[in-house]
């Protein structure tokens, strides 16, 4: 190539230094989308599994700062599992009412948390019938302060049938 002005040797400098931006920027930006996605950390989240042939209807009690709150209903299908928290656990201990919507029976616990017919999302655990919800037993799941959790439901977990005693 024959550059006989000053401005063809800018041009040409200009076009390599910008062949070399766009070539560099393309590579840099693969590098980074590369490692987004092989070094993101695991999912840390709360799920529960419905190991059951029936649809089940989950509501989850937890503590936030000083408040505790209970959320629900999840519908899991027989044989499904649900991410109910997304991220890594905040606290220690998570409170657990599932109900059989197809055969009857629930999983209750000796905690009691408010809950309601209908999704909700209730602050507080003190006064429910007064604040005009319902008043359930949750059971205890202690994650032992570990940044994920899964919860298996089946009939033989802490089932319980209306009206017929605990073994």
């Amino acid at each position: 190539m024959n550059y006989s002005r000053p401005v063809d040797i800018l041009f040409y400098f200009r076009k390599r230094i910008c062949f070399l931006c766009l070539h560099w920027g393309i590579a840099l930006h693969g590098i980074a989308a590369f490692t987004l996605f092989t070094m993101s950390p695991a999912a840390a989240d709360f799920r529960l599994c419905n190991n059951t042939s029936s649809r089940v209807g989950v509501a989850i009690g937890h503590k936030e700062q000083e408040d505790w709150n209970t959320a629900g209903w999840w519908t899991l299908d027989p044989n499904k599992c649900e991410t109910l928290l997304v991220g890594k656990l905040a606290t220690r201990y998570f409170y657990i009412h599932a109900v059989d919507y197809d055969h009857g029976g629930a999983w209750l616990g000796k905690a009691f948390m408010c809950t309601n017919n209908g999704d909700f999302v209730i602050h507080g655990t003190e006064d429910c019938s007064v604040r005009g919800h319902d008043r359930s037993g949750f059971f205890e799941v202690d994650t032992k302060d570990q940044s994920d959790w899964i919860i298996q439901l089946s009939k033989t977990s802490g089932f319980s049938i209306p009206g017929i005693p605990e073994h």
